[in-house]
């Protein structure tokens, strides 16, 4: 049986780097998207080629905030791309600004047909949408499920996917299962739920699946606190780990690993609650995948 533990998306050649498209947002202040996405995946010796989806003065942790979206620049930005031959191994996508960017990834889809798809459909936590998200860019995000090689929802997201109702963070076997099949149902190679907490435990589980395996559990210890861009600091780990080699289910493991690191020495930083999750001094834990 194919399983998580088993799959390995990527084979690393040499000293070649691999070039992955990061279709990420861009915040001048506070950690968050392209901020963590370009200096992860650098470290594991990938190829960056950011593709931003939107421009935030900080991100949207702060009272205050400017964005400016960047569809309008997209279609010349990607033909500029066509034009100049580029290749890509790989397309990981994020925060998007608005419906019509769905459209710009499955056009990298189409024109980078073996490219891996790694989808971090990030929409919003703790049982709400983030508040730039509107019903109709959550609707065309299930348009980035099918083909998904790699797709990793927390709760929330998982819920606006399927249509299955938000049920908190505490959520038992039957459910987890149902909304797993349900995401790989609707096209997902394989998927990674996050952030599933039993209350009274300190510990944080993530459950992986490929479609036609078993569910395997990874978990780590809870930190009494929450840090704004941990899911991003999560989804660039396990891209990272995925183009160094790893299973996906050694990625999976590696990247809970890396949050909880960078976790445990963000309080040692001003405003860490605001600013977010302090990666910078873990980066070696990223470079020593490559060892």
């Amino acid at each position: 049986m194919n399983n998580a533990s088993n799959l390995y998306l990527y084979q690393r050649e040499g000293g070649y780097l691999p070039r992955v498209a990061a279709v990420h947002d861009l915040c001048g202040y506070g950690k968050c998207s392209l901020g963590i996405a370009i200096p992860v995946l650098s470290a594991a010796g990938i190829d960056v080629c950011p593709v931003p989806t939107s421009l935030f003065s900080a991100h949207t942790r702060f009272p205050k905030f400017y964005m400016h979206d960047t569809t309008p620049m997209l279609t010349e930005y990607l033909d500029a791309w066509r034009e100049e031959g580029i290749e890509l191994d790989g397309i990981y996508s994020g925060f998007l600004g608005s419906a019509e960017q769905v459209d710009a990834i499955l056009r990298l889809y189409r024109e980078y047909p073996k490219a891996l798809r790694i989808v971090d459909p990030v929409m919003g936590d703790g049982g709400s949408k983030y508040p730039t998200y509107t019903d109709e860019m959550c609707e065309a995000m299930k348009g980035l499920v099918d083909g998904a090689d790699v797709l990793t929802p927390n709760l929330t997201e998982a819920s606006i996917l399927t249509g299955i109702a938000y049920a908190g963070q505490d959520v038992d076997e039957v459910y987890i299962k149902g909304m797993m099949e349900a995401l790989l149902g609707m096209g997902a190679k394989s998927v990674v739920l996050k952030g599933i907490v039993h209350e009274g435990e300190s510990i944080i589980r993530n459950y992986v699946s490929v479609a036609g395996g078993e569910i395997e559990e990874v978990s780590s210890e809870l930190l009494p606190y929450m840090l704004h861009g941990t899911g991003d600091l999560f989804a660039s780990g396990l891209t990272a780990a995925i183009y160094a080699g790893e299973s996906l289910l050694s990625a999976v493991e590696f990247a809970g690993s890396l949050v909880r690191h960078a976790m445990g020495i963000t309080p040692e930083q001003p405003d860490y609650q605001v600013r977010g999750v302090s990666f910078e001094s873990v980066l070696g834990d990223v470079t020593a995948l490559l060892a």
